[in-house]
């Protein structure tokens, strides 16, 4: 289906999606969404009457997209809480090698953001419901301590989200991975100890 073909709305998040990712919220101008975008002004008013409506529900797409890819690799490991706290870091590996990877939409977007706006916020709260996801497989692995595992291991993925970008560097999220399966290792008793 081409894009004249689809609802204005979804062209509209398409376009945005797009651009956002490759030079930031910030950088994108309201009338560039509208002009790539094919859509008349009163009709990206209508669906999102903000810039920021916009970018809250860009970031709602990329959230979705990308917890998805978390749970899925995960999955992908079996039943094993262990296994899936180590697997989550695959989708790290499938992000950094995508064709115009930019990082993290969400550390990107919040770098840009004010403290206290609500974009800012829907940052936060993405990090928060990926920690307590990842603090939830470590209960389940059993962990000594699984906030700290979680908090050590989101600090892990965010980091490796950032060295994809700063140093492309096709390594770096299997050197994440082997990190992973260290810190998990350390926290967690092995499944034939329980």
């Amino acid at each position: 289906m081409g894009q004249a073909a689809q609802p204005a709305r979804q062209r509209i998040l398409d376009t945005a999606f797009r651009l956002f990712y490759a030079h930031g919220p910030r950088g994108v101008g309201v009338d560039t969404v509208i002009a790539e975008s094919g859509v008349a002004k009163a009709t990206l008013y209508k669906h999102f009457p903000r810039k920021d409506d916009l970018v809250l529900a860009y970031l709602d797409t990329v959230d979705q997209t990308w917890f998805g890819q978390l749970r899925a690799a995960a999955r992908a490991a079996g039943a094993d809480p262990r296994d899936q706290l180590v697997a989550m870091f695959d989708a790290l590996d499938s992000a950094c090698r995508r064709d115009g990877y930019h990082g993290c939409a969400f550390i990107n977007t919040a770098a840009e953001s004010a403290a206290g706006t609500d974009v800012h916020a829907r940052t936060v709260e993405h990090k928060t419901v990926v920690r307590a996801w990842v603090a939830d497989l470590a209960r389940r692995a059993h962990a000594a301590e699984p906030e700290l595992l979680a908090r050590q291991l989101t600090l892990l993925l965010d980091g490796g989200l950032a060295a994809g970008v700063l140093d492309a560097d096709p390594a770096a999220p299997a050197a994440a991975r082997v990190a992973a399966r260290t810190l998990v290792d350390a926290a967690c008793p092995p499944a034939s100890s329980l």
